[in-house]
């Protein structure tokens, strides 16, 4: 599989994001939304950003959250387990995927403001993320370990296992 996953690493010209995993940008939208209309950004916000992201097998993304809501697609490789922890304490595990029969979706949504981090099932995931407002580096934030098991203290061992040091 390793064939494949350099394939599309070298195919859509893809490099190391900060949280785990490959990415390039591949759409931002020219249209901007003024700061007056996006109280909880500062400054300007392209209305739509879109990424491709691949996870290999031995790697992970790790907990983060953004000020957007954020929509992931599944294109290639095998299933995704995205783990999101909502502001209100609630929990989800959400599989994407384009297998039939199984409980796999080939698109969701991850609500702003929740933590999430991503696995891939198998040898790797090739999906793309578009975010709306539009992602910037300056809305993401990297969880740190002992402050997120401080706000979940039921998840520690999934906290542990999905930040790193």
């Amino acid at each position: 599989m390793n064939k494949e996953v350099n394939y599309w690493i070298e195919k859509l010209q893809l490099l190391p994001h900060p949280e785990g995993g490959f990415y390039r940008e591949i759409y931002r939208s020219d249209i901007l939304l003024d700061e007056k209309v996006l109280t909880d950004f500062n400054g300007k916000r392209n209305i739509s950003t879109s990424i491709y992201y691949l996870l290999k097998k031995d790697d992970f993304s790790a907990f983060h959250r953004i000020k957007s809501d954020e929509i992931w697609h599944f294109y290639s490789g095998n299933d995704l387990v995205l783990h999101i922890l909502h502001p209100n304490g609630d929990y989800n595990l959400k599989v994407i995927g384009n297998k039939p029969f199984t409980n796999s979706e080939p698109f969701l949504v991850v609500p702003k403001g929740c933590w999430f981090a991503a696995k891939p099932l198998g040898d790797f995931a090739l999906v793309g993320c578009t975010v709306a407002p539009g992602f910037a580096f300056d809305d993401f934030e990297l969880a740190d370990r002992n402050k997120l098991i401080g706000l979940f203290p039921d998840k520690s061992l999934l906290i542990e296992t999905f930040t790193r040091d």
